[in-house]
């Protein structure tokens, strides 16, 4: 007797859905520097994903609220909005942004079709209310000091404010001082919520404080941790900060990916996605 398959999860993004067995991508500029650089980086992240049949929400942050320095960069505040709703305009995409505070919630979700929760604050009740009270849909990445089966109490927050509409972000755990690693096993866990599964494959190669006054990382362990993630068979989207000049970038330069790499690591998590669809 055949089984039919289990329906997999969607989740709804500018009136299309995302998921369903179909890898997606979140990827972009850590943090809003420029208009300029957006629109190029957006423009050829459109030109990688289009022909590759892949899906594409355009990130970047308009404030970095949790840097590690008082004198870090953090972004050019609310007014970047308009530069992500350049983006959305001219390229046809979905476009995402952090959010610290309660009160961003409403003024970013006039403009990005997913506001995003970071890792720290996964678990501000205030927070999640105000981001799932402006029914877009939101992405919240898992805390580094978080079980992966706690992330279903996130998700019931949403629940019960009435807007389910949400991914859950993996996005590495903290392994002592100044370092993460991505448990494998977790991804099973995180699927028991009912959602679709983001692997935030850039931020988990972090290495936090280690340079003194600014996060470390090394990039060249994204594509294996992408490929690995996706061949658990759980993971419905990938992450990836992306950036033409990383080691000259205000923000997470040494684990972004550098952009004119990135259509041969999108190929590589391509091809492992194949196959795992193929096996059933």
């Amino acid at each position: 007797m055949t089984h039919p398959k289990p329906k997999l999860p969607t989740v709804q993004i500018a009136g299309r859905p995302f998921g369903g067995g179909e890898l997606f991508l979140i990827a972009g500029p850590c943090v809003l520097e420029t208009q300029e650089l957006a629109l190029s980086v957006a423009e050829q992240l459109v030109e990688i994903c289009e022909p590759r049949g892949v899906k594409l929400i355009f990130k970047s942050s308009f404030d970095k609220a949790n840097r590690t320095s008082i004198s870090a960069v953090r972004g050019p505040g609310l007014d970047g909005l308009e530069w992500l709703a350049l983006v959305r305009e001219r390229f046809k995409i979905p476009v995402l942004t952090d959010v610290h505070a309660h009160e961003q919630c409403a003024p970013a979700a006039e403009i990005v079709d997913v506001l995003q929760i970071p890792a720290f604050l996964c678990r501000q009740t205030d927070l999640l209310l105000a981001a799932a009270a402006t029914k877009k849909a939101v992405n919240v990445k898992k805390g580094q000091f978080l079980a992966p089966w706690d992330m279903q109490n996130v998700v019931k927050k949403f629940e019960q404010a009435g807007n389910p509409n949400v991914t859950v972000c993996e996005r590495g755990t903290t392994f002592g001082y100044g370092r993460l690693v991505v448990d494998m096993t977790g991804f099973e866990h995180l699927a028991a919520t009912g959602r679709p599964i983001v692997f935030d494959a850039t931020h988990s190669v972090q290495e936090p404080g280690a340079l003194g006054e600014k996060t470390g990382g090394d990039r060249k362990k994204v594509p294996a941790l992408a490929r690995a993630a996706v061949a658990t068979g759980h993971v419905d989207g990938l992450f990836f900060e992306v950036h033409p000049d990383p080691d000259r970038a205000p923000s997470d330069g040494p684990n972004m990916v550098k952009l004119h790499e990135f259509a041969a690591i999108l190929d590589g998590v391509l091809a492992v996605h194949r196959a795992v669809r193929a096996l059933g």
